[in-house]
């Protein structure tokens, strides 16, 4: 058969069912920390995370079986403006926001350098499964940007 009619096969992460944003995938460790075995057994070993704030869904696989925010024992970053930005040490946008009021960036730099440390367990206490430091960083300048 003539390559040329073969469809190459799509290497793109699946995209989340409630808002087809495409998901973050994350690690068993990350799913058995943040959900009870009973939400757990409802998505398939591989699973992603969904980022976009306004969407209900945290986890999905692939069959487009899904966990949504609601399901959770606990609130979740972006879905939740009140959640921490990182779970690990606790540091919220209210915290971020206190920095920028004050002209610095006490909180928020001791929460970076500490998220960089083995004392950080990113894996299991951050619902997308990995390090809150991007987040972090791209909170403080998107807000820094707005207050001018």
């Amino acid at each position: 058969m003539n390559k040329a009619f073969v469809r190459e096969a799509d290497d793109i992460a699946p995209r989340c069912p409630g808002c087809d944003s495409p998901g973050q995938e994350v690690l068993p460790d990350t799913l058995a920390a943040q959900l009870t075995p009973e939400l757990r057994t409802g998505l398939t070993e591989s699973a992603w995370f969904c980022a976009f704030d306004r969407c209900e869904v945290v986890y999905f696989d692939a069959f487009g079986r899904s966990v949504r925010a609601t399901q959770l024992a606990q609130p979740v970053w972006p879905k939740d403006p009140a959640a921490p930005l990182c779970p690990c040490f606790g540091l919220t946008s209210a915290d971020i926001e206190l920095d920028l009021a004050e002209g610095t960036v006490t909180r928020t730099r001791a929460c970076v350098q500490r998220a960089q440390t083995p004392e950080a367990r990113c894996t299991v206490t951050n619902p997308a499964g990995q390090s809150c430091v991007a987040e972090v960083q791209r909170y403080y300048m998107k807000r820094r940007n707005e207050l001018g």
